[in-house]
């Protein structure tokens, strides 16, 4: 039964791998709308030939990725329950030390290291996909550097959550998810009030805009927008990548507003200040903390599915996936499983929200600079620095992206330069 069903995963999951193959590189229909030909929405009219070939190879691949990758977490927690390992894991942690704390902490390490191993070809070729197509400029010492960083993080989290979690499930096998989302709570809002001046310099260095004109220009901006900013934050990504990008982060007295170096390189002032004003308005409407509520609400529907599913896999299939009580640390890889999962479900929404929150920024930002020359021309040179899909696959659009797509902007911002133009 166990050889049967780890055969069923795996062909499961070659068949899925298969569909989102034959989706993207066959079915799916990337051309513009007819309407749409010829306007400034069009990549034909600001991407070579080159370019356009580029952006598309790259984009199917690169969303082939992305689909196959998540699929292959489940596939791999699935296979380390069902073939033992998750029980070996906990043999070696009860070997190693009599404290029950230590145990956690050397379980968490052995299935930390494994998931690293298993999904690291996965991480390797998406890595290797960008060196390929020059939208990576990091070396793999960098690369590898990042790599380590982001997993001593993720262990360091997990090995705070973790064993909290579990003593809920003994103190609580009821309620424990409730509790575990209350404890959740000051829990994320403290890693985002950390995320800008702890987390983030982990990997890049940040500091002060040191164009200082146009850190004037954009404090002028914020002023007008009733933003008690002080500072512009950069950060060094040119040694990474030649991608462009600027955002919101942190909460609270660490919020930061950060500008890429290749942002800054590329990009004329104008067309900064339109993104500085798109920016702007994340925290002008407090999307951050819409954001934040909306992660919580979904979370505590998350921990209770969670709770349920966990509770009936072990009932179904306890004696296939070596879990006699899902209390024991050994039901980890469970828990990992049906969260990713769910998290995988809840995507298209937390999507549509994102992108509802982003298309709000652009108008915010068109209505504030009034330049829409200067704001389709930043979008033109996003798309090119990152080979991006103009119009991307729906599948793709539902579950990867969280801004409107470029097809969108550009014609949004079109429509309000014609209505502008009228206005004259």
């Amino acid at each position: 039964m166990v050889r049967k069903m780890g055969v069923y995963a795996v062909l499961a999951f070659v068949l899925y791998g298969l569909f989102f193959y034959w989706y993207l590189f066959y079915f799916a229909d990337t051309k513009l709308p007819f309407e749409y030909e010829g306007s400034k929405a069009d990549p034909s009219t600001f991407l070579n030939g080159r370019e356009l070939s580029l952006s598309e190879d790259y984009s199917k691949i690169r969303n082939l990725l992305f689909f196959l990758s998540t699929p292959f977490e489940w596939l791999f927690y699935f296979l380390i329950l069902l073939f033992g390992f998750s029980k070996a894991f906990k043999r070696w942690a009860e070997d190693t030390s009599k404290y029950r704390l230590l145990q956690t902490a050397v379980y968490l390490a052995w299935l930390s290291f494994f998931a690293f191993v298993a999904t690291f070809p996965l991480n390797y070729i998406s890595y290797s996909l960008s060196k390929t197509y020059h939208i990576s400029t990091q070396t793999f010492g960098s690369w590898m550097k990042d790599e380590l960083i982001d997993f001593w993080i993720n262990y360091g989290t997990w090995l705070i959550i973790v064993p909290v979690l579990y003593w809920l499930m003994k103190k609580s096998q009821k309620r424990w998810w409730l509790y575990g989302w209350i404890l959740s709570i000051p829990f994320t809002l403290f890693i985002m009030f950390l995320q800008p001046v702890v987390i983030d310099p982990l990997h890049n260095d940040f500091y002060p805009l040191t164009n200082k004109e146009l850190e004037t220009k954009i404090l002028t901006l914020a002023d007008k927008a009733e933003i008690p900013a002080k500072h512009v934050f950069e950060v060094n990504m040119a040694n990474k990548t030649n991608a462009l990008n600027a955002y919101v982060t942190g909460i609270g007295s660490n919020a930061r507003i950060v500008l890429w170096d290749t942002t800054l390189n590329r990009l004329s002032d104008n067309q900064i200040l339109f993104i500085m004003a798109h920016e702007m308005c994340h925290y002008v409407e407090k999307h951050i903390y819409f954001g934040i509520g909306g992660y919580l609400l979904l979370s505590l529907l998350g921990l209770y599915l969670t709770y349920r599913l966990m509770n009936w896999a072990a009932r179904r299939f306890g004696k296939e996936l070596k879990i006699a009580d899902v209390r024991d640390i050994r039901s980890l890889p469970l828990f990992f499983m049906i969260l990713s999962m769910l998290l995988f479900a809840a995507s298209p929404l937390m999507n549509l929200a994102s992108r509802y929150e982003e298309t709000r920024a652009d108008r915010y930002a068109i209505e504030m600079t009034k330049n829409p020359e200067a704001a389709i021309t930043s979008f033109q040179e996003l798309t090119r620095s990152g080979l991006s899909q103009v119009n991307p696959p729906l599948l793709v659009k539902l579950f990867r992206y969280t801004h409107p797509s470029m097809l969108d902007r550009i014609s949004k911002l079109e429509e309000y330069e014609v209505e502008h133009r009228n206005e004259q």
